[in-house]
């Protein structure tokens, strides 16, 4: 982050849009804790403190709860946490929400003005997406972030065991307007805001309804010479939609995070991930080769710790991410969420973990095909060789350098008829590669990453020169090797005692950190 001159990769997108929530004749101030200190001091002079945050962020999320309700500030609490362990916040808070609160919170307000407001609000019905109004992004101190996060659905209709979405947002995808799309492009271009993570759970859940919207993107972005790069994350089928795959790379989306989760198809089965099993479509390989050939770079998400698991899968997991030239994945190990199946399933097992066991092991599961010491020392040593430098340059060279990768959206028939906004593009881009390659090749303490990163950024634009969007690429993807080496080295410096936390549990996704 500092290299880039931020404090965080993205905002969380729920507080724009509670602050759109609430009527106009209240003031609303948003705090990051990701981009600046809480003064607690000023909190108490609020006639209302809202809090939220994941099960990963309980014990903070607690601290915060305890510590304004001692300066005598009404407390109100929801989000995932609040959904999936409410009884975690028992007494902490005045108010709690469970589930998606975009009817239930102005009801609370409209209640709470009158003297008449509940504890417990529960929303009886999933919300209409078309209904929500346009999040206040004025309200953000955006400056601080990397990219901007919105949201254009809910929902996924496949049935993962591990996964608490369905549980959350439901099996039916429900989607925005394109007219609340476009705003939302619209206001972030205002921004200012170049990069926008699209933290959809799975952008693709509804294909037939996504595909018009993005249509409408198309002709966003080339009114506004593709001033937005997008990403975004989706469900592996994406390989089996041309048509679909064309139109993100037409509407300016660059990268596609998948939940691949496991190369042992046993696995994939066990917990229900049968969209990444479907023979006809092919083997996991080819399809993720489909979408990089369609000009959309793949990231992925990994879990060792499924009951089919075996020690070989530590082997099997490296050697599949250097086949698929998947440089950026998010290994994890198998956490079970409460509320979804598979924490069910584990409790009637009896193969939960007690909270010092969760600590020491880095999950709450107790393993079935290796011992929970096997499990723990396994996934350490797979980040450790996952994100060595040569392993990791070795799977961006294979499809950035040697495979010739390139980005749907540079490849436009728009940029031969819009030469000015190329060339603007061209050096921008030239710029940025320049600015980051320096600030990496002289901030970096450790002698022989420094020197990595100067032989790797020198053959990209030995091999790439005249490509600056394609450059400023691989420079983050550099930059991102070091973020992936510091959590390596935290895990090796555990030893035996509690892992990290920023490690521990599993997260499904990026985008779960904003949803």
């Amino acid at each position: 982050m500092s290299m880039l001159g931020k404090r965080a990769n993205l905002p969380v997108a729920c507080l724009p849009l509670l602050a759109a929530l609430v009527p106009k004749h209240h003031d609303v101030t948003l705090v990051d804790e990701n981009v600046e200190e809480i003064d607690f001091d000023r909190l108490a002079r609020a006639d209302m403190v809202c809090v939220t945050g994941m099960s990963i962020q309980g014990r903070r999320l607690r601290e915060i709860l305890v510590e304004v309700r001692k300066r005598g500030v009404l407390t109100v609490v929801g989000g995932a946490m609040a959904t999936v362990e409410p009884e975690e916040l028992d007494g902490l808070a005045d108010i709690i929400f469970v589930g998606e609160a975009d009817e239930t919170f102005p009801q609370f307000l409209r209640e709470w003005e009158l003297g008449k407001h509940r504890s417990r609000y529960v929303q009886a019905e999933r919300t209409d997406m078309t209904t929500l109004p346009a999040p206040r992004l004025d309200l953000l101190k955006s400056q601080h972030y990397m990219f901007g996060s919105m949201q254009i659905s809910r929902g996924c209709p496949f049935t993962c065991e591990f996964c608490d979405i369905i549980v959350t947002f439901g099996r039916k995808p429900r989607l925005k307007s394109s007219k609340q799309v476009m705003a939302e492009l619209q206001a972030y271009y205002d921004a200012g805001i170049k990069i926008v993570f699209v933290v959809d759970d799975n952008l693709i859940g509804n294909k037939k309804a996504i595909k018009p919207i993005l249509r409408d993107m198309i002709q966003w972005q080339e009114e506004h010479a593709y001033a937005l790069t997008l990403f975004t994350e989706a469900s592996l089928d994406l390989a089996e939609d041309d048509e679909l795959m064309r139109l993100m790379g037409q509407a300016g989306f660059q990268s596609v995070f998948i939940g691949i989760e496991s190369p042992n198809e046993e696995s994939l089965r066990e917990t229900k991930k049968l969209q990444n099993v479907r023979e006809r479509a092919g083997t996991l390989l080819e399809r993720v080769h489909r979408i990089q050939s369609s000009g959309l770079d793949v990231w992925c998400g990994m879990i060792v710790g499924f009951d089919s698991d075996k020690p070989s899968v530590f082997r099997e997991l490296p050697r599949f991410l250097a086949d698929a030239r998947i440089a950026n994945a998010l290994i994890g190990l198998l956490h079970a969420i409460p509320t979804t199946p598979l924490y069910d399933r584990l409790k009637k097992e009896g193969r939960l973990n007690d909270d010092d066991d969760s600590a020491a092991f880095g999950t709450n599961v107790a393993p079935l095909g290796m011992s929970r010491e096997d499990l723990r020392k396994g996934f350490v040593e797979i980040t450790g060789k996952t994100y060595t430098a040569d392993a990791y340059f070795e799977r961006v060279d294979a499809l950035f350098i040697d495979g010739n990768f390139k980005f749907a959206v540079h490849q436009l028939e728009y940029w031969r008829h819009h030469r000015g906004a190329w060339v603007k593009s061209f050096i921008e881009n030239y710029i940025m590669f320049f600015v980051l390659a320096g600030r990496l090749v002289s901030s970096v303490e450790d002698r022989a990453l420094r020197t990595k990163y100067r032989s790797q950024l020198f053959r990209a634009f030995r091999t790439r020169r005249f490509e600056p969007q394609l450059l400023f690429t691989y420079a983050v993807k550099t930059a991102m090797h070091y973020h992936y080496a510091s959590i390596s080295d935290a895990l090796a410096a555990a030893g035996d005692g509690p892992l990290p936390q920023a490690v521990r549990s599993f997260s499904r996704a990026p985008g779960r950190e904003a949803a």
